[in-house]
């Protein structure tokens, strides 16, 4: 297992609701995550010295604050068996600051895959709650599993949406989260919705973009050019867009008419992510 590289899935928001402020400042959110067949890769090199290590490094992120480094030391903190040291590479491909939960991601995939290396043994809700100690987003990559998502993020109740080709665009500008969510004209009372509403096609908007659109000129560029060729919407923050399509070459004539000032891919939706996938057929072998 140590040698193999481990997907690190990215996700979208299918929709995003911002339904009050809680006591301690965070907002309370509604929202759906789906992953994508569209993946960071991390290989895991088990050390005997117990140290913690990165192969390769990460352009404007240090060491200190590399959550794959920080999910490690978690991991070794709470495994009940004396935990190894690692060695940790990583291939990227999910744009960074996008909205598609690289960083999360990754720090799941760490978190899962040293659980076994390590013989840790620690089952997901544990996991989950190391992981929710990184970010809110954590957790949905920890249970691998597409998502109805309430608090910040950490209540999660699986789902089953449609599977649609989705073409993802990079608008070529990162967006601020800590910015947006505290924009003055953001919206903090949206009316809850359902999940049979949202499962019948009626909830699709995100009240983060209107701020968005306003901060960031090439985010509003890059979705003028997408209305032209579908419905797009915004994943989390942003700054990244998304639009369905039937079919995967549908999606891939669009992306061939990309401007080069945007980036894209086009991936399939996946209920299941695909690390978990990974995971059961390694259990399996």
């Amino acid at each position: 297992m140590a040698a193999r590289w481990w997907p690190a899935p990215a996700k979208l928001n299918l929709f995003l609701h911002i339904t009050g402020r809680r006591a301690d400042g965070y907002h309370a959110l509604q929202t759906a995550f789906q992953f994508l067949d569209h993946a960071d890769e991390l290989r895991f090199l088990l050390r005997d010295d117990g140290r913690i290590l990165r192969d390769n490094a990460i352009p404007g992120v240090d060491v200190e604050h590399d959550l794959n480094i920080r999910a490690a030391r978690l991991l070794q903190a709470a495994c009940p068996t004396t935990a190894r040291g690692v060695s940790i590479a990583i291939r990227k491909r999910i744009p960074m600051g996008g909205g598609l939960g690289g960083g999360s991601s990754n720090a799941a995939t760490t978190l899962l895959v040293l659980n076994r290396l390590w013989g840790c043994g620690l089952d997901a809700e544990t996991l989950a709650g190391l992981g929710l100690r990184l970010g809110a987003d954590v957790p949905v990559f920890v249970h691998g599993r597409a998502a109805w998502a309430e608090g910040v993020g950490e209540r999660l109740q699986a789902i089953e949406p449609p599977e649609p080709w989705y073409l993802v665009v990079g608008p070529g500008c990162e967006v601020s989260t800590a910015e947006i969510f505290s924009a003055p004209d953001l919206t903090r009372d949206t009316s809850p919705t359902t999940i049979s509403r949202f499962l019948a096609g009626g909830v699709i908007d995100n009240d983060c973009l209107s701020v968005v659109l306003k901060r960031y000129p090439e985010v509003r560029d890059a979705m003028d050019w997408l209305s032209g060729y579908a419905d797009p919407r915004m994943t989390g923050t942003g700054a990244s867009l998304f639009a369905e399509f039937a079919d995967r070459g549908r999606a891939e004539q669009c992306l061939e008419r990309l401007p080069d000032r945007f980036s894209g891919f086009v991936a399939r939706g996946a209920n299941t992510s695909l690390l978990h996938r990974q995971l059961s057929e390694a259990a399996d072998g």
